[in-house]
């Protein structure tokens, strides 16, 4: 259906249901947040309260021009109106996300009051959707002046602090972990296999398949450890297929270069892909670890030379 083709008593249906829905999904969004972001929370409450009250009167009107019974019509029923993602499969909302998601929810209602306004006759349906497309329109100037006095008293500031620990928590501690396994734990069966046999192509086979297999053990066991309830680490296979793949890409790094059939070239690109993968590792520990980067340093390169020393050994034995 198109929106020109709408009747006057369809078009106040459509409005009805497009406030009730835009209600549910402010509901959606303040009850994700609650929990770690409570000053976004309240302010989507706010705007549900909002959106029920222009439900209200539209209905009000409604049953006074055209009785009791009100058609169903969705936005997906009529050609124009942007499709949103359902709220309630969002399973990580951030703040700024659900902001964003709501400021794109009020432009499109203020257009479609302000066109629904032009194709209505009726004086009464035609001033309550004018106020109505004002009142949108103010809808984005209240959340301005909540989000003013939420920076002023310090809240968004604390769910600036707390989306930042859930990001450390869900992604990068697990993608941290499997990077460090993929990167390390690997080195001593590809140099033990690159020593021992000084053939590139079965050295990139024993590096893909400890690789791989480091890949499906970490992420499996990041996936089983935890199942992000009472820890606030998020949903366990997210982390685990995030772990899965950094360890497998930490390990396929001085992998790949043994596809290389000059060995000694290969081994070289290897060395210096792992130097980069073990730097790379303590700027990750020093940006959202808070661990000092000389330290960081020490840590993995000692590590990381122990490993490589270990199948160098095994390797030439």
């Amino acid at each position: 259906m198109h929106f020109r083709d709408l009747t006057e008593p369809q078009i106040l249906a459509l409005a009805i249901s497009a406030e009730e829905e835009d209600s549910r999904i402010y509901r959606d969004f303040a009850e994700t947040l609650r929990a770690n972001f409570p000053a976004s929370a309240e302010l989507f409450t706010i705007m549900a309260a909002e959106e029920d009250g222009h439900r209200h009167r539209l209905t009000e009107l409604y049953r006074r021009k055209f009785g009791e019974h009100i058609p169903l019509i969705r936005r997906q029923d009529v050609q124009g109106f942007i499709k949103r993602r359902p709220s309630w499969v969002t399973l990580n909302l951030r703040p700024e996300s659900a902001r964003g998601e709501a400021a794109l929810m009020e432009i499109e209602a203020r257009h479609f009051y302000e066109q629904a306004a032009q194709r209505t006759t009726d004086a009464s349906i035609r001033q309550l959707l004018n106020d109505l497309a004002q009142e949108e329109q103010k809808h984005e100037t209240t959340a301005e002046k909540i989000d003013g006095e939420q920076t002023a008293d310090g809240k968004l500031h604390e769910e600036h602090l707390a989306a930042k620990r859930l990001f450390v928590l869900r992604f990068v501690q697990p993608g941290l972990a499997g990077l460090m396994d993929g990167s390390v734990s690997t080195l001593a069966p590809l140099f033990a296999a690159a020593f021992a046999t000084g053939n590139t192509l079965d050295t990139f086979k024993v590096g893909l398949a400890a690789s791989v297999g480091a890949g499906i053990s970490m992420g499996f066991a990041e996936a089983l450890s935890d199942d992000g309830k009472l820890s606030g680490r998020g949903t366990p296979w997210i982390r685990g297929v995030v772990c899965g793949l950094m360890t497998t890409f930490g390990g396929l790094g001085h992998t790949l270069p043994y596809l290389l059939k000059d060995f000694h070239l290969a081994t070289t690109l290897a060395t210096i892909v792992v130097v980069v993968e073990l730097g790379v590792i303590a700027w990750v520990r020093k940006r959202y670890m808070d661990t000092p980067l000389l330290s960081a340093i020490f840590q993995i390169v000692i590590g990381g030379l122990l490993v490589f020393a270990a199948g160098w050994l095994i390797g030439s034995g």
